[in-house]
Parts: structure tokens; sequence; C-alpha cells
């Protein structure tokens, strides 16, 4: 063979070498990573039971292609959301996987069915177990059914024995990685987890006139994400977040823990178009957890107590005689979320609890409502219940049609006080429509273009009657 020959027959060698090396596939090195290398994690969490986790942890990965286990994840995780960076080196995610097929009785025998196990029975007269081969042939709701001794049986009594864990089971769920790895270095994972929510719960201490109170807000946070999260910074968002809605969420279970947690302060800041609280200091979410955390405290604040007496815009639309009897008056505290009365945070929604104490100084509760996400600056209401001794009744003494859509009518309004001190009553007349006071007994105030009102003060153990006639066109 000449030379040249040589070194043809050498080049083709040397390129069908290189061809083989680039089909074989690369080593790829298993790697595992659970909470003990957590460096770092923050929660946020949405009062729409979810919650954002972001974990940070340092990673010994080898350089090229690792198989990395991420375990110790929210067994809610919502899987499409996982995203995982390098904070520092070069790392290429090449496939994502979320494995969730968990060990547990009745999955060990889904997966042995048509394999051998080992059936252990107590026997009583020889004082230990008796052995069995068996092979499982169903593993279904409906029971087990499996071949022993050459006979077909269900749900033979006695403990089963496995061989083996199948490699496709696990204890928790874990994402797994295949990644193209520079080598060891820090990671950011973060994902969005169902099951984590919180709310607010307010506690108002009000005094005996009536008119001022104490006020102590709570975040109640729960934990049901099957993980817990120690050392972490919490965040919570507060704000109606639109999220599309899936039918594999499942209802949030109520957990039985319960821990309290007083002194801590919430720093509150705008954010975008919700607001965001960041508690001072790192804090243990703990799976099956209910913590309560203070949100914010304010003393000396100013109320106004009204009772209600609502009417409805149907009644000015028909003939209808006596409408209401012995009717319940609604009580209502009103406050101002302001500076001025010593508050002035934007609330998130929740509800208040409302305590007053008795004659023996015991606090009692007098009534809870909920109120919804509140601005600073804006009015509160808070329903407390019907009054006891406040009741009244309403009739409509005349009534006529004028034409299509057109009537006039006539009302007597009688509201009876049984207490000891006078009562101050606002009567609510919704109406709706275009509408004309003919003629009243009692100067009435326009609070809105579908709304009036009367506002008789009550003396004690006495009552008051209000009259009107009212023309209205609705159509």
């Amino acid at each position: 063979m000449n030379r040249r020959a040589s070194l043809l027959l050498g080049l083709v060698l040397a390129v069908a070498s290189v061809a083989h090396a680039q089909q074989r596939p690369q080593a790829v090195v298993q790697a595992r990573s659970t909470s003990a290398e957590r460096e770092e994690v923050g929660i946020t969490v949405y009062n729409q039971n979810f919650g954002l986790v972001r974990e940070v942890r340092n990673i010994d990965l080898a350089a090229g292609r690792t198989a990395l286990e991420f375990r110790d994840v929210s067994e809610q995780i919502e899987a499409q959301t996982v995203a995982i960076k390098s904070l520092g080196g070069t790392l290429h995610v090449l496939e994502q996987n979320y494995r969730y097929d968990l060990l547990s009785p009745q999955k060990l025998l889904e997966k042995y069915v048509g394999q051998k196990v080992k059936v252990y029975r107590w026997n009583e007269k020889t004082g230990k177990d008796d052995s069995y081969d068996a092979e499982v042939l169903s593993a279904g709701n409906g029971g087990t059914v499996m071949r022993i001794n050459g006979e077909i049986t269900y749900d033979f009594p006695g403990r089963i024995a496995f061989p083996s864990i199948p490699a496709n089971l696990i204890s928790k769920p874990t994402l797994v990685w295949l990644l193209d790895s520079s080598g060891k270095q820090k990671v950011e994972v973060t994902y969005l987890t169902r099951n984590l929510g919180w709310s607010a719960d307010y506690v108002l201490t009000i005094n005996d006139a009536d008119n001022a109170g104490d006020l102590v807000g709570w975040v109640t946070l729960n934990n049901t994400t099957g993980t817990t999260y120690e050392n972490a910074k919490l965040k919570l968002v507060a704000g109606d977040v639109q999220r599309i809605q899936q039918n594999r969420y499942r209802a949030m279970d109520m957990p039985a823990a319960t821990a309290a947690t007083g002194g801590s302060s919430f720093h509150e800041e705008s954010f975008f178009e919700y607001h965001l609280y960041t508690l001072e200091r790192p804090t243990n979410l703990l799976n099956a957890e209910q913590k309560q955390v203070t949100l914010l405290e304010a003393d000396a604040i100013h109320l106004d107590k009204k009772m209600i007496f609502f009417g409805a815009a149907y009644y000015y639309r028909g003939n209808y005689g006596q409408v209401v009897s012995n009717q319940k008056v609604g009580v209502y505290l009103d406050l101002q979320n302001t500076a001025q009365n010593h508050m002035g945070m934007p609330l998130p929604k929740g509800t208040v609890r409302v305590y007053k104490a008795d004659k023996t100084g015991a606090k009692q509760f007098i009534g809870e409502d909920s109120i919804d996400h509140t601005p600073r600056d804006e009015k509160i209401r808070i329903k407390m219940g019907e009054a006891f001794d406040v009741v009244g009744d309403r009739k409509q003494t005349e009534w006529k049609a004028l034409g299509t859509c057109v009537s006039e009518s006539a009302w007597e309004i009688e509201l009876r006080n049984h207490k000891d001190v006078a009562a101050d009553v606002e009567v609510y007349e919704p109406i709706g429509g275009d509408w004309e006071i003919i003629h009243e007994s009692m100067p009435h105030v326009k609070k809105d273009a579908n709304t009036f009102t009367f506002s008789p003060k009550i003396p004690a153990r006495a009552n008051v009657k209000i009259t009107y006639r009212v023309r209205i066109r609705w159509c």
C-alpha cells in the first residue's frame, strides 16, 4: 500500500472512530438533593389557597450530564410551574419529570399483579406464622384476589410480604431533572403549590359606651402541602389574583395543629395592584400546621353604632297592605380606616369578631362579620346582628296605579324601643326608578338616585311613627 493510500485509510478510520464516539450515549451521573441542602427558602402565600415557593440549594453536581432527584418539594406542587436556574455556573435542563406514584399498601399490591408474594398467617396452635406462596391476580377496590396452593381466593387474611419495592414507587413526590452542568453549584428552584393559604382574622373589643374599641389583627396561615419549610422568609399577597381554575385542584383540609405567635409584625407595601405584607423575621411553616402571626394592633378606635331598618324596592310596585310586622332592626358598627383613627393600614379581607365586657368584667362574644380587602381611608361596616329590644312594622296604607309602571302609595312605619335608653335608628328605603316624595311626617335625606332615609330618635320605652306618600315610575 502506497503512502497516499495509507493516509487515506487512516483518515477514514479516524472519521469512523469520531462518529462512533458521538453515537455512544453519554454517561449520566445520579445525584440527589434534599431539604438539608437548603441555603434559603422564601414563601409567598396568596389568600386563594396557593403559594409560591423559592428555594436556593447548594448541590454537588458532576460536570456533564446528571440525573438529579430534587426531593422534599410540596406534595401539592403544580409541576408545570417549576423553574430551575443556576446562580453561578452553567446549567442546562434537558428533561424535567415529576414523579408522584407514591408508595402505599394498595400501590404495592397493584404493582405486584401477576407476580409472586409471601402471605403469613398466625397459627394459634403452633404459636407462629404459617407461610404461603401466593400470586397476586387482582388488586382493585373490590378486594385482593390471589392464587394460593392452586386455589383462587380473595381477601385472604394474613400479612403480605413483598420481595422488593418497585423502582417507580417513591415515598414522596420528587422532581427529577436531566441536567447538563458545569459541576457543583448553587441553584434556585421556584414553583407554585396548592394547599398553602392564609386569611386575616380580627378581634375587636369595644367599650361600655359602644363608641370606641381596640383592634388586633391576626394572619392565620394553613400549610397542608405535605412539606415543612423551616426558617422561611414569609410574604403574603392580599388581593384578587386572576387564576385559571383546574378540576384537579383539591379542596384544602383543615389542619389539626395550631400554633400562635405574638409580638411580631409585618411590613406592608403596594405591589402591582395588590398589597404585599412581609414578616420581618424568618418563621417555620410546618406541615399540617395552623399558625397565627400578629398583623396589626390599634387602640382607641372611634366607632359609630348604627341601627338600620331596611325596606325593599319592590314594595312600591304593588298592593301589599301590611308588609312586615315586628321586623328586627339590624345593628352595625362603622369605623374609619384612617391614621386619625389610629389605623390607616390596608386591611386584607377576613373575619372580624367583636367582644364586649359585661358588668362583671368578663368579655362576651357579641357578633362577627366578614370584610373585603379594604384600602386605607375607607369606611368599614360590621354587621353585629339584630337588635332584641328595637322592632318595627311597615304598612302600606294606600296604593293606586296611575298608569303603566306608575303608582302612588302611602306608608306608615312604626318603630318601638323597649330599652331603658333612647335609640337612634336609620330607616333605609331603597326605591329605584323615578320617584318623588309628595308628603312626609319627617324630613327625608336623599342618599342617592335610588335611596332615601329617615333618622328618627326613639325615646326610651316609646314608639315613633313615620308616614309618607311617594309617586314612582319604574319603566
